[in-house]
């Protein structure tokens, strides 16, 4: 394994995940509430009566922070090596995993680890252990 030094941004990275720890803290802190992605997402799905807003208001934040960031910086164009289709599967399965393990890969490394719950633990270690393990079959025993 190479790392390509030319892409390597560990102090954008480091930026993020400052940035990212910082507003899972505050958030929990100022609402009383867990700032997992799904779990704000899904709970759009069947609203409470007077608990729609401040989701909505985060899910336009979300969608509208690409469009404010391009204002400032040329735009990244992913690269993508899959089919359409391949990506509707990849995504229903996420969908599906992700209410299946009651929460997503970084709402419960970031969240749930950091209010020590056993259950997050839990999933973080199966998330990773079956993506190190999906790595390693895909480049080793399938090339």
């Amino acid at each position: 394994m190479t790392i390509d030094w030319n892409h390597f941004t560990p102090w954008g990275s480091l930026a993020g995940g400052v940035l990212l720890g910082l507003a899972s803290a505050l958030f929990i802190l100022l609402n009383g509430r867990v700032l997992g992605i799904s779990g704000i997402l899904g709970g759009l799905l069947r609203p409470r009566a007077g608990d729609a807003g401040w989701r909505i208001a985060f899910i336009a934040g979300l969608l509208a922070a690409p469009a404010v960031w391009s204002l400032f910086a040329a735009p990244v164009v992913p690269r993508i090596d899959a089919t359409p289709a391949l990506l509707v599967v990849a995504g229903l399965l996420v969908g599906w995993g992700t209410r299946y393990g009651s929460g997503c890969t970084s709402g419960h490394g970031v969240c749930g680890l950091s209010r020590m719950s056993p259950r997050s633990l839990v999933a973080t270690l199966a998330f990773m252990g079956t993506g190190f393990a999906t790595v390693f079959v895909m480049r080793h025993l399938l090339a």
